[in-house]
């Protein structure tokens, strides 16, 4: 694994643009940032990489399996009790998921770590997916980069057969928040590629969702029965609407039961049931959130998102805190497995997961520790 300097397209900002990638720069700060690239070899893709991703991801099924068969495990990941019976109905009624990203600590020189699970409303899919391949493309045909360089990104295509797998034939909605301009852009991707198989695909903000005799309309009062909605699933439970879901007869995208493992409750029960797993870190239910956080450990809430709210001391006594709105409810404590630095910049791998297979990865960095809605995404090829 290395970090190589490379020239930046002199277009590029005028390409992403055009294709709807507008947020490629944050508050003046480059979020796409193409001076650089990391190297793997196949090998590390392969063995590192993808096959623990596959291996986690079997290994958090299962778990999501013990969880949903107790009220004990349910109620230790601070689910209302009044959502239990949505979140086992989902389940046992086999409603499909789409995607999920997990965060791995990977330097090329011992195994990835998992950090935490980003598996209801993960987003950066289309940088990973879509600009990133294209950046692969064109620095090859520019003679950047050598002709037989590859890229771990299978993302598109499992979309697309995933897509096509779920045989939808009524109108398909995908919702964001008003004014989420990543937010729209990932739900506007997806809903592309849900159209390239044919399914009706419409847009719609969450705030335009109404109620009427108990199901989910749209502005027009038609009824929205399939619905991906990029809002995490602890909100909707604390939402007015929240309770209506189980009547409506709307089918949910990500389901109901992705509440389990999008909970950052979830990592101390993965450690509990493969204690010592080369690919995860010793995790415990913090239960005096408000001392100084360990040397060598970092503190995370059940519920938060880009780094908000999380906390760690280094091994030598460093301590760095992210503020954020996430800062209530339980919060575990995890060893601290460092992100690697390279010429100044930590590193974090996006592993994707379609469906349940690992499908590719995206790369940010960040000049801090903590991994934060800012920090830049750094695209990557496979060489050898």
């Amino acid at each position: 694994m290395r970090r190589v300097l490379i020239t930046e397209r002199p277009d590029w900002r005028t390409t992403a643009e055009a294709l709807g990638f507008c947020f490629h720069t944050i508050e003046g700060e480059p979020y796409w940032d193409e001076r650089a690239y990391y190297a793997f070899t196949l090998q590390q893709i392969e063995d590192e990489l993808e096959q623990p991703t596959n291996e986690l991801h079997a290994m958090c099924m299962d778990m999501l399996v013990r969880v949903i068969n107790s009220e004990q495990l349910l109620s230790r990941l601070g689910i209302p009790d009044t959502f239990y019976d949505l979140i086992v109905d989902s389940w046992c009624a086999g409603h499909r998921h789409l995607y999920g990203r997990m965060d791995l600590s990977y330097s090329g020189l011992e195994p990835a770590k998992l950090l935490e699970l980003n598996y209801d409303t993960p987003t950066s899919i289309y940088e990973s997916a879509a600009f990133q391949w294209g950046w692969l493309e064109e620095c090859m045909a520019l003679g950047w980069l050598p002709a037989w360089a590859d890229q771990f990104n299978n993302i598109e295509d499992r979309l697309r057969d995933l897509f096509a797998s779920l045989q939808i034939q009524a109108p398909f909605y995908f919702a964001s928040l008003q004014g989420m301009e990543e937010d729209k852009a990932t739900t506007d991707y997806l809903a592309g590629i849900a159209a390239q198989v044919g399914i009706d695909s419409r847009y719609i903000a969450l705030e335009d969702i109404g109620l009427r005799g108990g199901r989910f309309v749209d502005l027009q009062q038609r009824p929205v029965t399939q619905l991906f909605k990029l809002h995490p699933w602890e909100f909707i439970f604390e939402e007015p609407f929240g309770h209506a879901i189980a009547a409506s007869g709307t089918r949910f995208y990500e389901p109901a039961w992705k509440a389990i493992l999008s909970n950052k409750g979830i990592l101390p029960l993965l450690w509990e049931q493969y204690p010592r797993h080369p690919n995860l870190l010793e995790c415990y239910l913090d239960s005096e959130p408000a001392r100084a956080v360990p040397k060598g450990w970092v503190r995370k809430p059940f519920f938060s998102r880009e780094g908000a709210n999380v906390s760690l001391c280094t091994e030598k006594g460093t301590a760095l805190a992210q503020p954020g709105p996430y800062g209530y409810g339980p919060h575990v404590l995890q060893k601290l497995a460092p992100l690697p630095c390279f010429d100044g910049n930590y590193t974090l791998i996006g592993s994707w997961v379609i469906g349940d297979k690992a499908a590719g990865i995206g790369i940010r960095e960040d000049d801090s520790l903590i991994t934060k809605d800012s920090s830049r995404f750094v695209p990557h090829i496979i060489l050898d």
